[in-house]
């Protein structure tokens, strides 16, 4: 692969001291950073590399996305408005709507359109969390995007998460469930030139058994993966553990062994101080979902869990992959819990968004640029006027940037967006399929089951 060399730009290294480079290069060989330094020196020893002019733009590393569920997508502007309720009596489930019933094909091609949204947004690498991901791990690694897909498992019968009343155990589905999870594992892990890593999931302490997490917790050591989680996500979930088992949901899964500095534990934004403690001192990390918690009227205490010893990262969960959003929205949150006006430091949210999403998911030389460490990286157009003037490019991109700023991507070394085109899909035809699926699949759900509540404003009529 011949060597890439962007010139004239800035560059925000995210490294330890959060250093950002003026007037700089950054050269990239066989899919690493083999340089930063000033534009005139790296011209003048590189002259051969492949050059891209980055006047008027900035180098940031590559989003991390440390919790999606892809294909939801399906569900945009529909679930955003159906919390369930904060307090009792809970009914369980995530939204009094079922989602409609897609086929394999449907969902690869929803999916695939929630990969594309990421790549525009500047996301490098997503954790996906879901069932069935045999069906679209290929197209997402036709994408380009560097993956963790974690195939979920469950053994509760006939109930979703927050959903109170006995825990019915299924044995066959927890047997099933490891048979996919290792399955996958087996089939797919280091696929894409090792850009896919497969891990696993626990769906949620409501929905799995203390046997279940232990035996996931030693497939886990025994595959050496990453797990995820979903752990004290909203109110009813809290409720089913208490009454299933007595406790709080982190006091359940610490019990169970099944916390680690290798899980992402997604959301915890309905935690007590001493839940907090609990997860700090596992040294696991959270994905701080933070759009779709204030859609949902609820805020995690970033500042209490990362001061218990938790990494703090970001993720969109459903309906969205603007990460740009989602770090904006975390700091905006963050302050109005605090009641701070200073704090978090948008340096905070753009590490969060970056490195310690990368480090969460075992990739310690990415997420930051330094020569050696992975060539993922997004390209910024500062020549917008809401990023006028941009004097403190951090906080300026933070507080007014857009997904439709970031004008490339890389990752692995390879250009998977340029120039605002993404190179590795057909966008018109994903936007045009994935919108015929989606207003098929709601109009079929809403014809067979005529008693459920459409909600305002809804048209699935084709187009």
């Amino acid at each position: 692969m011949a060597a890439t060399l962007i010139h004239d730009a800035t560059i925000v290294t995210v490294d330890d001291s959060d250093a950002i480079l003026y007037d700089a290069a950054l050269l990239v060989r066989d899919g690493r950073i083999a340089a930063l330094g000033p534009t005139t020196e790296l011209l003048a020893r590189h002259p051969d590399a492949e050059r891209i002019d980055g006047r008027g733009r900035a180098i940031l590393p590559g989003f991390a996305n440390t919790h999606t569920h892809l294909s939801r997508v399906l569900a945009r502007g529909i679930y955003e408005d159906l919390s369930p309720s904060h307090r009792p009596p809970f009914s369980g489930g995530l939204a009094p709507l079922p989602l409609p019933p897609l086929t394999p094909d449907e969902e690869r091609v929803m999916a695939t359109l929630g990969a594309l949204e990421a790549i525009r947004s500047g996301t490098t690498l997503v954790l996906e969390e879901g069932v069935g991901l045999d069906g679209y791990a290929g197209a997402l690694i036709d994408t380009g995007l560097r993956l963790v897909l974690c195939e979920r498992v469950w053994d509760r019968a006939n109930a979703s998460i927050g959903q109170t009343g006995p825990f019915v155990l299924d044995p066959a589905l927890a047997e099933t469930g490891l048979t996919r999870a290792a399955d996958f594992h087996a089939r797919w892990h280091g696929k894409g030139d090792g850009r896919l890593r497969a891990g696993l999931a626990a769906w949620a302490p409501d929905t799995c058994s203390p046997g279940l997490l232990g035996h996931l917790r030693k497939l886990q050591s025994e595959r050496d993966a990453i797990a995820t989680m979903h752990l004290n996500q909203i109110w009813g979930e809290v409720a089913a553990v208490t009454e299933q088992r007595g406790v709080l949901p982190t006091e359940y899964v610490a019990s169970a062994g099944f916390l680690s500095d290798r899980l992402v534990a997604a959301h915890c934004r309905c935690m007590t101080a001493e839940e907090e403690e609990i997860l700090g001192a596992s040294h696991a990390a959270v994905a701080i979902n933070s759009a779709i918690a204030a859609r949902r009227g609820l805020s995690p205490r970033i500042a209490d869990l990362e001061r218990a010893g938790c990494l703090i990262t970001l993720g969109t969960d459903n309906m969205a992959e603007d990460m740009v959003e989602v770090m904006r929205t975390a700091l905006f949150m963050e302050r109005v819990r605090r009641e701070d006006g200073r704090l978090p430091t948008p340096e905070e949210a753009l590490r969060w968004a970056t490195r310690n999403g990368y480090r969460a998911l075992g990739i310690a030389d990415g997420g930051w640029l330094a020569p050696g460490n992975r060539a993922d990286l997004i390209l910024i157009d500062l020549q917008k006027p809401h990023l006028t003037p941009a004097v403190r490019l951090v906080s300026c991109f933070v507080h007014q940037g857009q997904a439709s700023d970031v004008e490339a991507v890389m990752v692995d070394g390879r250009w998977i967006m340029l120039n605002g085109r993404v190179l590795t899909l057909d966008e018109p035809a994903v936007v045009a399929e994935a919108d015929r699926i989606a207003r098929g699949a709601w109009r079929r759900l809403f014809e067979r089951r005529p008693e459920l509540p459409r909600p305002p404003g809804l048209d699935v009529r084709p187009r």
